[in-house]
């Protein structure tokens, strides 16, 4: 039995919420813990004919037999968190941890009042800057605090570390990207918190001797939203004209796009520790792959670009991205 960290290797948008919810479908985990910082962060899953854009639920909500959990660090904005408990139909198996920041509108406004967040930056504007001001200083409400939070309550630690314990599957899932990282990052153009495997193991409140394995999510190309450096940016032309151009998940906002960046993905792994590498999205570069679920059926240019990223990363790439559904996936964990 497995405990997965889940991160992303660039500046989100990797596909976390794809790689994690096939994990969830393959490896039935009993629990899946959410950390990272909070609604700034949007996972898409496309499964059973529907797509699900998500912010606070983990993306391994899909297995039904899976506890989904948002760990201590984690901020929470109730709106948000109650519409997808809804929308997601995972009532009555979701958790929030007792210790969670709340998100409160005055928060929100801060944000998008700011012209540094807002203008400069690039903030999502959904409060997480001031709501994580706010924590550092002591002052910010917690969610043992927040009446229509009192039915999902619980010590996420506990229940992960027992599950853990007990010989269990368990899966870590992180947000954003390594180089969104308040520390690691490209700063000032990062997010209010870090977002290596570290923090996300930290933030659901579990020791690193707990994990087996750290699973870096990296795209076949790069994407950012916001400000800050981009090295080998296309144009928004270039970008649409290899299929390149996509919307981020929570702001709607066009993605600046890039080609695979190995000295980022390099330094990704070191951060991070990772024992294993996904790369999603191969069959957006390479439109042949489309719903390959083998390694023997990808076309020989696909082919020599994971070799590549195996030979300069020296990790193996386990988990392959080749479609948006779910199981559109080439899974070599046990091949290698």
């Amino acid at each position: 039995m497995t405990c997965y960290v889940v991160v992303g290797g660039f500046f989100g948008d990797e596909g976390k919420g794809k790689v994690i919810s096939y994990l969830a479908l393959k490896d039935k985990p009993s629990v899946v813990a959410r950390g990272g910082c909070g609604t700034n962060a949007g996972h898409t899953v496309e499964y059973g004919g529907r797509r699900f854009k998500l912010r606070q639920i983990p993306s391994g909500f899909v297995y039904e037999g899976a506890r989904v959990l948002i760990g201590a660090g984690v901020l929470v904005d109730p709106n948000v968190f109650l519409k997808e408990v809804e929308e997601a139909g995972v009532k009555g198996r979701v958790g929030v941890d007792y210790n969670c920041a709340i998100i409160e509108p005055r928060h929100i406004e801060q944000d998008r009042g700011s012209r540094h967040l807002s203008g400069k930056i690039g903030s999502t504007g959904t409060g997480c800057g001031p709501c994580n001001a706010e924590r550092a200083m002591r002052t910010v409400r917690l969610a043992r605090d927040v009446d229509e939070l009192k039915e999902y309550l619980t010590d996420v630690s506990l229940e992960l570390n027992e599950a853990v314990d007990r010989g269990e599957n368990a899966i870590i899932e992180g947000t954003q990207g390594t180089f969104l990282s308040l520390y690691h990052g490209t700063y000032p153009y990062v997010t209010s918190k870090d977002t290596t495997a570290s923090q996300a193991c930290a933030d659901v409140g579990i020791g690193p001797t707990k994990v087996d394995e750290v699973l870096v999510v990296f795209k076949a190309y790069v994407t950012r939203v916001g400000g800050g450096p981009l090295p080998g940016e296309l144009s928004e032309e270039e970008a649409e004209r290899r299929g390149w151009l996509e919307v981020a998940t929570v702001t709607g906002r066009k993605r600046r796009a890039a080609p695979f960046n190995f000295e980022l993905a390099r330094r990704a792994v070191r951060l991070n520790g990772a024992t294993q590498v996904a790369i999603t999205k191969l069959d957006v570069v390479y439109p042949e792959c489309q719903g390959a679920t083998s390694f023997e059926e990808l076309p020989r240019k696909a082919v020599e670009f994971v070799e590549e990223v195996e030979s300069q990363l020296r990790r193996p790439v386990t988990i392959i991205g080749t479609g948006a559904d779910a199981n559109s996936v080439i899974d070599r964990r046990e091949e290698i």
